[in-house]
């Protein structure tokens, strides 16, 4: 089946769509990106994922490219062109394309490109039963993380670090030896004291939506969350480890560094959530 892709307003085969060579998307990472999960043909959690990139835009001074609710109706038409029920749509927003100069360029039209794709769901099935390895490495990003900005090299090469060491993801640690978040997705532990904890929201870590919903959810099945940040030490020590994202929901991790994390299977409250999650979207 072809695949198509809205771009700049027009629906068009994957291999048809394109940009300008001088769209500061392509030449300053200069943009945001948005992805919703895709169940049932229902958009998951829709209204904070826009949330999240009318505020992206807005730190960035990029203007919204369009009303929200013609935005809305892109996306689900690129769902309904690819023929999709379960998958990831993608929505990446640049400034635009100017002659190249770091300033802001004026009176510049945004570049709006938006994808859909299905996902193996034989793959996320076996993760979500198996679970998963990470690996830690250092956090080199930048000091605006919590900005869903395209400009991903660094998580790029520590993603790609970990899949060389055989692990799935990459938990990304400060230089206060915490532990931010992974390169794609947020970072829970339950402590060796039984505590659901992740780190607080603040510039270093993305304002995970799953990460949101979650915690609605633990808090609907009075499971307490600690928002305090962790060391790999504490997370070597965890009865649980797990990470969460829109591309996958909620995926335990069994093995941190080569050390095994409690049973080494995926743990009650892991497994609880997970289905409390699918529990809420079903509503």
């Amino acid at each position: 089946m072809s695949r198509y892709a809205y771009v700049n307003g027009a629906y068009l085969p994957m291999d048809a769509g394109a940009v300008r060579v001088e769209d500061r998307g392509f030449q300053f990472a200069d943009g945001v990106y948005e992805v919703w999960s895709l169940l049932d043909g229902r958009l998951l959690d829709e209204e904070p994922h826009f949330a999240r990139l009318e505020r992206s835009l807005a730190e960035l001074g990029i203007a919204m490219p369009m009303a929200r609710g013609a935005l809305v109706r892109v996306l689900r038409e690129t769902v309904r062109r690819n023929m999709l029920k379960n998958g990831i749509v993608y929505l990446q927003v640049t400034r635009g394309a100017a002659p190249r100069d770091h300033a802001f360029p004026v009176d510049v039209a945004p570049t709006v490109i938006v994808t859909a794709r299905r996902i193996d769901r034989a793959a996320l099935a076996r993760r979500q039963r198996d679970g998963v390895a990470v690996v830690t490495m250092p956090d080199i990003r930048w000091g605006r993380c919590d900005i869903k900005s395209v400009s991903l090299l660094p998580n790029v090469l520590a993603k790609q670090t970990a899949r060389e060491a055989g692990a799935y993801e990459a938990w990304l640690v400060d230089r206060a030896g915490l532990v931010t978040e992974g390169a794609s997705s947020t970072a829970w532990i339950v402590d060796a004291e039984g505590r659901l904890r992740t780190r607080p929201l603040g510039h270093d870590i993305l304002p995970g939506i799953t990460r949101q919903v979650l915690m609605e959810r633990a808090g609907e099945r009075q499971i307490a969350v600690e928002e305090r940040a962790f060391t790999p030490a504490e997370a070597y020590a965890a009865r649980e480890a797990f990470m969460s994202a829109a591309s996958g929901a909620l995926t335990p991790i069994v093995a941190i560094d080569g050390r095994t994390i409690g049973a080494g299977t995926p743990g009650p409250v892991a497994t609880a959530l997970r289905a409390a999650y699918f529990e809420g979207a079903a509503r």
